[in-house]
């Protein structure tokens, strides 16, 4: 590829700091990758699903270095701890010592498990991120959060450890299943609602050319995006603060992800309905008008997004996923919300009359969501 071609976005983190390259044809690029690789030996990890497509490519460009290999099935019900340990016993098989780098092939549940892999085989060792789905590029690849999911709740076991560094090669997006791209719209249009009210206006003007594919509007998504997660995490790389924005529509998302089984729900597709639930209950707080929510509800439509959640799920599921969520505080379910379009609020002061009706919306039992409901009449 032409370098001039290539854009790159570093996550400031002192001694720990790694780039974000982005471009065509970056699976072919060796000079990208050679300084990231700590030793000789290199485990590619990924799933049975990337692995025809992409799994011969990376191995050609990394020709030279001990080369292995571990394939796992693919699909959100596949990050388990049984695949982690899977994982451990690959990597001691094949002698793999403390220089060895793990690289993540794949979408985000591969990223996040080949991370997490990598910060607890030997204590930690070197790794890199190459995410393939757009998701994976534009939010799960970047923070350098691992981890896999319980029956209880999303991501629950994990650790922070971040990459050495990002290649996103928008080439692999070709392949994406529509569904899956849009899915990673999904976390592009949070970036826009949480911190960047001209991003967001960005995507209403350029969702068209998103969802069809436009190179040039996919690059420029995924630089934006990664600028916004970069910055947040950069400030706050533990979660501590400013980062739980990043969790806009998760609370919601993550519930109807455990409660519709794994799998059942692609992340980014309940991120989308958590987020419209998470913006209708801004609404119901008075901190959003009508006309807003309309706005993000038409965007995640455009998008190709659902944006009612299941009828299937109780108020009572709802509320015993949600208080298990990471972010909660001494037993307060903290919600991401809306102060304003693109702007976020954390709060635990939430009306539990206003809750309920939320949980209500776009089921038989209540209003739809988005549609200016009684409360706010």
């Amino acid at each position: 590829m032409n370098m001039s071609d290539l854009t790159t976005v570093v996550v400031e983190l002192g001694d720990r700091s790694y780039p974000i390259h982005i471009g065509s044809g970056l699976l072919s690029n060796r000079e990208l990758l050679i300084p990231h690789i700590k030793g000789k030996q290199v485990c590619i990890i990924t799933n049975d699903v990337v692995a025809p497509l992409y799994l011969e490519k990376l191995k050609t460009t990394l020709t030279g270095f001990e080369l292995s290999e571990f394939i796992l099935p693919d699909g959100e019900a596949e990050k388990t701890l049984d695949n982690i340990a899977k994982i451990y016993d690959a990597l001691l098989s094949d002698r793999l010592d403390r220089n060895v780098t793990l690289i993540a092939l794949g979408g985000g549940v591969v990223g996040d498990m080949a991370g997490f892999a990598a910060a607890t085989y030997l204590r930690g060792v070197n790794f890199i991120q190459v995410p393939t789905t757009l998701l994976a590029q534009v939010d799960s690849s970047v923070g350098g959060k691992t981890g896999v999911n319980r029956p209880l709740g999303k991501n629950m076991v994990g650790a922070f450890y971040q990459p050495q560094c990002v290649i996103a090669d928008t080439d692999t997006l070709n392949t994406l299943p529509d569904k899956e791209l849009s899915a990673g719209l999904a976390e592009v249009i949070k970036y826009g609602l949480i911190n960047n009210l001209e991003f967001f206006n960005w995507l209403e003007a350029n969702i068209n050319n998103l969802a069809a594919r436009n190179e040039d509007s996919l690059v420029q998504a995924i630089k934006m995006s990664c600028e916004e997660k970069a910055a947040i995490v950069s400030a706050d790389e533990k979660e501590t603060g400013i980062r739980v924005i990043l969790n806009l529509g998760h609370t919601f998302g993550h519930a109807i992800e455990a409660a519709m089984g794994y799998g059942s729900w692609l992340h980014g597709e309940a991120v989308a309905t958590g987020m419209l639930m998470a913006a209708d209950l801004s609404c119901r707080m008075r901190k959003l008008s009508v006309e807003d929510v309309a706005r993000i509800k038409a965007l995640l439509i455009a998008a190709g997004l659902p944006v009612v959640p299941p009828e299937a799920i109780t108020k009572s599921e709802y509320l015993s996923l949600m208080s298990r969520d990471k972010k909660n505080v001494e037993g307060s379910i903290r919600f991401v919300l809306l102060e304003k379009l693109g702007k976020a609020l954390v709060t635990s002061d939430v009306d539990p009359l206003l809750l309920d009706q939320t949980l209500q919306a776009g089921t038989k039992l209540g209003e739809r969501l988005g549609e200016a409901p009684s409360a706010l009449t």
